[in-house]
């Protein structure tokens, strides 16, 4: 993965660290991310955004990114979409790795193109007193943002991955059919649970 100087965009500011803040009598009771662009050229004019935060539920990220990106499902009345791009900062960037991962087992073929940069975020934080002046602190996160597309990307821009086959060597593939077969057996309780765990994607989730 690249230099995350080398992807930094041009409308992106850098701003010293915020001061300490005493947790036990400040809130904080807002904060607002920066709507710089993508530090990825060519992006299609439809392009799905994902935008993962700490928060967010990974299987309903996935369940709408692949929905939309295959045309199918609950919002399959939507134009089917090209390309897909997630973007997390701060804490937010495993999940979206994890996203941008699974998505790819379950969509065949996508060109991926990775960028790290950096994001402003403006947080307001309230005094214990009404009298007490609010105070605004302005602080630059590490951001990470993937593009994910079903059609061909320049392979020559940075951060550019084709797409990948994924496949089990035969032994595993035997391991998980003796694990499978024995799934029904009332003392393969545990059996079924290392399955589910060792590729939790191939589980289908409840509705």
């Amino acid at each position: 993965m690249e230099d995350p100087a080398s992807s930094l965009s041009s409308s992106i500011h850098f701003v010293s660290s915020p001061p300490q803040l005493p947790q036990r009598t400040y809130r904080r009771i807002s904060r607002s991310e920066e709507r710089a662009p993508f530090p990825i050229p060519g992006l299609a004019s439809d392009i799905l955004h994902m935008r993962v935060k700490e928060g967010s539920k990974i299987r309903n990220l996935l369940r709408f990114a692949t929905s939309r990106i295959q045309g199918e499902g609950e919002d399959s009345s939507a134009t089917a979409v090209r390309q897909v791009v997630f973007t997390g900062l701060g804490r937010g960037i495993t999940k979206t790795i994890t996203c941008v991962e699974i998505l790819k087992r379950k969509v065949p073929g996508l060109h991926q193109v990775s960028k790290l940069c950096y994001m402003k975020v403006n947080e307001v934080w309230e005094g214990p007193q009404q009298e007490v002046a609010g105070t605004t602190v302005e602080r630059t996160v590490p951001a990470i943002c993937i593009l994910l597309s079903k059609d061909p990307v320049d392979p020559q821009e940075l951060g550019y991955q084709p797409p990948q086959t994924f496949s089990f060597p035969s032994e595993e593939v035997e391991r998980r059919g003796d694990l499978l077969r024995t799934a029904g057996r009332p003392s393969s309780l545990h059996a079924a649970k290392r399955l589910c765990l060792d590729d939790w994607t191939g589980c289908s989730p409840k509705s």
